[in-house]
């Protein structure tokens, strides 16, 4: 596997990797005396979910000191991508994070999370900060195992939505 930084000539690979994934259960967050904790809990059924492709100016990062997007590539073929950005309290706020159906469970998504950390600490911030759904389990698994630790909750973002979500925060301080 290669990780290289978004170029004028790979920005068509740009979403390759954004697949569909299992829903297999979702996290309940409690906060009780300034620290965050959570159980699982596991569906009876598990159903497949995809998120459509963000609408960003990709172009805008290959100019942008305060943002970049990282490919990961196995041969030709883009297998993950992460896009990062300078955010206001001096974190570097993952936008997007996927990892091709193909590629999952063989350590692309800690490669690109490690490349995310890299280019953190060398633009001098102080950690990644990210925000995923509650009933994205296996998205919130990824997170706890490579350090990150639940923030805030924000029980109103998705309210708008015909089901109960919940907007997790994680964080990963250096």
């Amino acid at each position: 596997m290669e990780i290289v930084e978004i170029t004028q000539h790979n920005l068509a690979d740009l979403n390759k990797a954004n697949q569909p994934f299992e829903m297999i259960g979702r996290i309940k967050p409690a906060f009780a005396d300034g620290v965050w904790t959570y159980t699982e809990e596991l569906y009876e059924q598990t159903r497949a979910k995809a998120y459509p492709n963000d609408p960003l100016d990709y172009a805008a990062y290959l100019k942008d000191s305060d943002k970049t997007i990282f490919l990961a590539y196995s041969g030709a073929e883009c297998i993950g991508q992460i896009v990062l950005k300078r955010d206001w309290n001096q974190y570097a706020f993952i936008e997007d994070i996927c990892v091709a159906q193909s590629a999952r469970g063989q350590g692309v998504g800690t490669g690109l999370i490690k490349k995310a950390i890299e280019w953190a600490k060398n633009a001098n911030l102080i950690g990644l900060a990210l925000e995923t759904q509650d009933n994205n389990l296996l998205a919130c698994r990824f997170y706890a195992k490579c350090g990150f630790v639940i923030g805030a909750v924000n029980t109103m973002l998705y309210r708008h939505l015909d089901h109960e979500e919940y907007a997790v925060f994680w964080y990963l301080l250096f």
